[in-house]
Order: C-alpha cells, then structure tokens, then sequence
C-alpha cells in the first residue's frame, strides 16, 4: 500500500510538472501581448507631449515638414510669442479663474456632498436624483440662458461671468457623496459627544480625513477650469481679459499661423496643469481608490 500510494503521489506530481511547464509558454505569451498593449497605449499618450516639446524648438516650416527632432529656434519662438502676446496678463486671467473656481467649486461641492451623506430626510434621494437627471442635459443647452442672464445682470466680459457657472459642480458633488460614504460615522458620533457643533466637525473632522478625496477633486476641477474653452470664448469680449486657451485658439486661427510659436506656447500652458498634477499624484491615486485616512 505504501509503495502504491508513493508511485501515485510520484505520477500526480509529474503531471503537474508537464502541466506546469505546458502552460509557461502561454504566460510567457500573454505577458509579452500585456507589455506590448500597454507599450502602444503608453506611445499614444506621451508621443503628443513629445511632438509639442519639439515642436516648440523648430520653426514653422519645420513642424509642416514633420520634423520630430529638437532645433534651435525655442528662443526665436519664445520671442515671437512673448512679443505677440501679454503673457504675464494672460496667464494671471487664466490663473485667477482657475484658482477661484476651484476654490468655490470645492467647498461648495463637498458642503453638498457631505450633507447628501450625512443628514437623511424623505426627499432626500429625489432631489440628487434630480440633480444627476439635470448632467443629462448639455451645456450648449444652456449657453443661451446663461448668457442672456449674465448680460442682464451686467456681467459678461468679467471673471464673474466664467466663474459663477462652474462652482456648482453635480458631478463633484456626486464625487464627494460617493466618497463621503467611507467616513467613519463614529468619527462624528464622537465628534458630536465632545460637543463640536456640524460646522466645526466638517472643518475640523471630515477634511483633514478626506484630504486625498480633495486632492482628486483639486486636480479634475483645476483641469477643467484651466482648459476651459467655450463659455469663455462666449463671455470674455476684450482681449485683456481672455485667457489662455482663447489666445492659442486666436493664434492658430491666423492666415499663416506660426506653429513653432504656439507650440511654445502650448506648452507654457501646459506647466500648471503638470505641476498641480505631480504635487498631488500621491493623493490623488488614494482619492480615486476611496482611500480615506
């Protein structure tokens, strides 16, 4: 019995040794068809950074030939832009919009957010039902009534104009209500037992705890206030107070436009949004997750 019993353990195990060394090539293979999807999907996305960059060193005709190696015009280009354009006035609109909006829109949206959560009523699920039916309607719906109501009240070619329409955010609200789940409600529990009033437990509790969710929203909101093109395009009537995605839209629209000059410029206004990016990519990974310290 003993030996029987050896002599099968011995032919289970070599089975599994060739099924096992079966299999590898197919590993093998399937690993290398990963690498390589992820290395054409990874060319994708980093060969238009790489063509902008170079871009931005060769001249125009240059970049109409295709030429996609370095030159030596980026200061030519630098010189021809900064001549063209008042970039210091440009990118303080730019900058000013984008920082208030995303302010507002953070504070605003997480309010929401954490009141969705946090205080339970009847109408409670019909009213964000509501406010989730109302993404399905497009915002070149609503240019017009926006518009009409922003000349009326006197405010269109101002910051105002830009800024109003994006600090009631239903996705970021959205965002922050999905988030706002993970919080521990003991935490608040405990908070209310200490005597801290709801103002005080949102301050001081929920957003140090949920400072990688406002880490995420800070960079999606900060994108899309800086790229944001069209409602500005509509308001912002004078050219002191356009920004910068408007002035490389104007630049391009030229009878024969310097494309050597507005990939410069290009990525110039590239670099906040890199850099908000690379400050809080840590936390914005752990925002996406749902991580909650």
């Amino acid at each position: 019995m003993t030996s029987t019993t050896m002599a099968e353990n011995t032919g289970s195990a070599a089975t599994k040794v060739g099924v096992a060394t079966s299999a590898a090539p197919f590993r093998l293979i399937r690993r290398g068809l990963v690498y390589l999807l992820l290395s054409i999907a990874a060319f994708i996305s980093v060969f238009p950074f790489y063509w902008m960059i170079v871009g931005a060193t060769n001249l125009s005709a240059d970049v109409i030939r295709g030429k996609a190696t370095l030159g030596g015009a980026l200061f030519t280009n630098a010189a021809t832009f900064f001549a063209q354009v008042d970039a210091p006035r440009i990118f303080f609109n730019s900058a000013f919009i984008a920082v208030v909006a995303t302010a507002l829109t953070l504070v605003i949206s997480s309010l929401a957010g954490y009141g969705f959560e946090m205080f339970r009523s009847r109408v409670r699920e019909r009213i964000f039902g509501l406010l989730l039916l109302l993404l399905s309607i497009p915002f070149a719906a609503m240019m017009v009534p926006l518009f009409v109501m922003f000349s009326q009240a006197k405010l269109v070619n101002t910051y105002v104009a830009v800024i109003l329409p994006t600090v009631a955010s239903i996705f970021i609200i959205f965002y922050f209500r999905q988030a706002t789940k993970a919080f521990p409600t003991e935490l608040r529990d405990a908070a209310k037992i200490d005597g801290l009033k709801e103002w005080q437990i949102f301050v001081f509790v929920y957003l140090p705890v949920m400072r990688s969710t406002y880490a995420a929203a800070t960079i999606i909101v900060f994108m899309a206030n800086w790229n944001n093109y069209l409602w500005p395009l509509i308001v912002l009537q004078t050219a002191e107070n356009k920004t910068i995605t408007l002035i490389l839209s104007a630049l391009t629209s030229a009878y024969t436009p310097d494309y050597g000059m507005i990939l410069f410029g290009t990525v110039l206004a590239t670099l906040p949004t890199l850099i908000i990016f690379f400050l809080l990519q840590r936390r914005f990974v752990e925002g996406m997750l749902g991580a909650v310290k």
